[in-house]
């Protein structure tokens, strides 16, 4: 009775929803199923031989100095048998040379060198990470930024333990600290979605990106490539475009212990996150056609089950299989979401995600929209 008076409804138009949601829906199970699974079931490496790889962590600052004076012990403290932290100082005018200078009377492992301004010519951030590479000793190094802090004193073995067989390129997880309020909730949320997307497909043989408040690679590699020769143009893409460019299913590594994590100060206001994520968002452009087509697939496919399903919901008896769907979708999703969460040491996610879900696909596009109709030049950082 049902099945007849849901066939006696249905337009051509409610035909042709109902298929697409469908079709989206199963889109969005075999990402879920097939791919975001497999950061959930990544067997993390164990610690039995602990790592002896020689590391050199490389920060690059531009007016950090509170941040410094903040984390850049957690760096120097580093139970780690060989390593040094290499600070570049670039074109600061507050007292961040002081600072440096004070904890380098205290740590002998801590080096740092200076970019002084030149009115006659503006640099980004690749500038200085090239600085930063070539005044590093070792050959294995690992990245992070001022505003943040290893998880524990086992991060550089974590990561470096990495650096065998072949191995020249590794990604770890940049997290952010808890803080009250829903804009920490929705920072935190799109930060493990995009984690739970990069290391997925990573470990899938498809690297696409990585962060570069936490990741590490050979020299050799960066020399390879010519540094950032090929997307010097773009300011920002120091972290997701080399990656992009430079990483391959068999030299590519990820790192999802907490204690290989980073963690960074979060935005306070919505204003400076949406800014981050314009800076972000805006080297997507550049990836290959392969990454563009995998991240499309996800992000449209979404965007189209959410539309298709709240259409299906106002359509009398069609509302029933528009909630069955939202309900099969939300389940699976919820399942993985809890077990990333798990993976990756974070907590009261789960239940905002219900919300953040479908907004994500709206507040990126917006974004990317603004992006296009106002482009900014990327800030340094």
């Amino acid at each position: 009775m049902y099945f007849e008076t849901l066939y006696e409804s249905a337009d051509t138009a409610t035909w042709i929803t109902a298929g697409a949601m469908a079709a989206a829906l199963l889109v969005q199970l075999c990402y879920y199923l097939f791919i975001f699974r497999r950061t959930v079931t990544l067997k993390t490496r164990e610690e039995n031989e602990p790592s002896t790889v020689p590391v050199s962590v490389v920060i690059c600052a531009r007016n950090e100095a509170e941040n410094l004076e903040k984390h850049l012990p957690a760096f120097l403290k580093q139970d780690h048998p060989d390593f040094e932290v290499v600070v570049v100082n670039d074109c600061s005018t507050d007292h961040t040379d002081e600072v440096l200078m004070n904890m380098k009377m205290e740590h002998p492992n801590l080096r740092y060198t200076s970019i002084q301004p030149d009115r006659k010519f503006t640099h980004g951030k690749k500038l200085a990470v090239t600085v930063g590479i070539k005044a590093a000793k070792n050959e294995h190094l690992l990245f992070s930024d001022a505003d943040c802090h290893p998880a524990s004193e086992r991060w550089i073995s974590r990561m470096s333990a990495h650096f065998t067989d072949g191995t020249e390129l590794v990604l770890g997880i940049g997290k952010y600290a808890r803080r009250r309020g829903i804009l920490n909730l929705l920072v935190r949320y799109e930060t493990l979605f995009t984690a739970l997307q990069y290391t997925s497909f990573a470990i899938k043989g498809k690297p696409f990106m990585g962060v570069g408040r936490n990741m590490g690679y050979v020299k050799k590699l960066f020399y390879r490539h010519k540094g950032f020769a090929s997307h010097l143009k773009v300011l920002s893409g120091d972290d997701d475009l080399f990656v992009n460019e430079a990483a391959t299913p068999t030299n590519t590594a990820v790192e999802i212990h907490p204690d290989g994590m980073t963690i960074s100060i979060p935005p306070r206001k919505l204003n400076g996150w949406f800014k981050q994520k314009k800076r972000h968002l805006s080297t997507g452009k550049y990836y290959k056609p392969g990454s563009k087509i995998r991240l499309g697939g996800e992000y449209f496919s979404r965007m189209i089950f959410y539309i298709t399903c709240i259409v299906l919901l106002s359509q009398g008896p069609w509302i029933w299989v528009g909630t069955g769907a939202w309900v099969v979708l939300s389940f699976v999703r919820l399942v993985i979401v809890k077990l990333t969460m798990r993976r990756l040491d974070e907590r009261d996610l789960l239940l905002p995600s219900l919300l953040f879900d479908p907004l994500m696909p709206l507040i990126l596009g917006i974004i990317r929209i603004s992006n296009m109709i106002r482009p900014r030049k990327p800030k340094w950082n």
